[in-house]
């Protein structure tokens, strides 16, 4: 390893450096290598993952269950019923008291704000498994995915459609930082949080990429390498949905959409689907659709931070 990570945590990509996240990608890679050369790989041995959860979860809690079980280690599973942060017990209190129990913490929240006082008043490692302001690991795992399909990150145009949100905001973060040019095409008022833009920004400008956000889902998708959506409506947002649904129907991601891209388009999505609302079965279901391999690489990505932090 030629940058030690050691009890680092990882709250958002934008706390990492390039070289940082490039390291993170080639663990990740040998790591998935081992794992279908049946290699067992004992790295984390004798390490207990505490992985505290306010919303429900598929990919989150057996990607991380699973890799840490791969790694040698062990996890355990808090739910909501099990920690009721900042109500039963100050969340400062639980930070610390699960650092005298466990190698590192991982938090799904609804605030963010949560993650930062975990990572603020803990002595162990605290990783970002999704709040409402950002989702680093997921986006680690569509970065080795591009990776895997494209084989470099120069010279591709990554596409999102939809929503402004935590997956948005972190796709830039970690897109600006890969050196990939990024547009993101949103409908009027749903844009990504000015302040991530311009720190987004300030990374590509470092680094020669490009970062757009239109409000044209076809002008975003013309010449496109990789096409990205997520759902229209994020968990917490509910009582927005049927309005969310008129006004993000011309974002869809349908075949015709996908015509405009280039002939080789990846299409992402970070899953769940809500299919026939922001992608079309055919699409999801079809021969650009990487969404299961994207889906498989967040546990690789993941152990990779795992296996580097704690």
């Amino acid at each position: 390893m030629a940058i030690n990570m050691k009890g680092k945590n990882l709250v958002s990509i934008d706390d990492l450096s390039r070289e940082e996240v490039v390291q993170i990608l080639e663990i990740a890679e040998i790591i998935k290598l081992r794992h279908y050369s049946q290699e067992s790989q004992p790295i984390l041995k004798g390490k207990v993952l505490g992985m505290i959860f306010q919303k429900p979860s598929l990919r989150t809690r057996v990607s991380f269950e699973t890799g840490m079980i791969q790694l040698g280690g062990e996890a355990i599973y808090l739910g909501p019923d099990d920690i009721k942060l900042g109500q039963r017990e100050a969340t400062k209190d639980i930070a610390q008291v699960l650092s005298r129990y466990v190698s590192g913490i991982m938090a799904r929240t609804f605030s963010h704000d949560i993650i930062l006082e975990l990572a603020k008043y803990s002595s162990v490692p605290v990783i970002n498994g999704l709040s409402d302001l950002l989702h680093p690991c997921q986006v680690l795992g569509d970065l080795l995915t591009i990776k895997e399909k494209k084989g470099r990150f120069s010279n591709l145009k990554l596409t999102y459609i939809g929503d402004g949100n935590n997956v948005a905001h972190s796709l830039m973060f970690g897109a600006v930082k890969v050196g990939m040019d990024i547009v993101l095409a949103v409908p009027p008022g749903y844009e990504p949080r000015s302040e991530i833009v311009e720190k987004a920004k300030e990374d590509a400008q470092k680094i020669g990429s490009k970062l757009e956000i239109i409000h044209n889902p076809k002008e975003a998708a013309n010449g496109a390498d990789i096409i990205y959506t997520d759902v229209w409506t994020s968990m917490g947002f509910e009582k927005e949905s049927e309005n969310r649904k008129n006004i993000f129907k011309p974002y869809q991601v349908n075949q015709g959409l996908v015509s405009k891209a280039k002939d080789d388009v990846i299409i992402l999505h970070c899953l769940p689907a809500h299919r026939g609302e922001e992608i079309t079965d055919g699409v999801v279901d079809g021969p650009h659709s990487m969404v299961i391999d994207q889906a498989e690489n967040r546990l690789h990505a993941q152990k990779a931070v795992l296996a580097l932090l704690l």
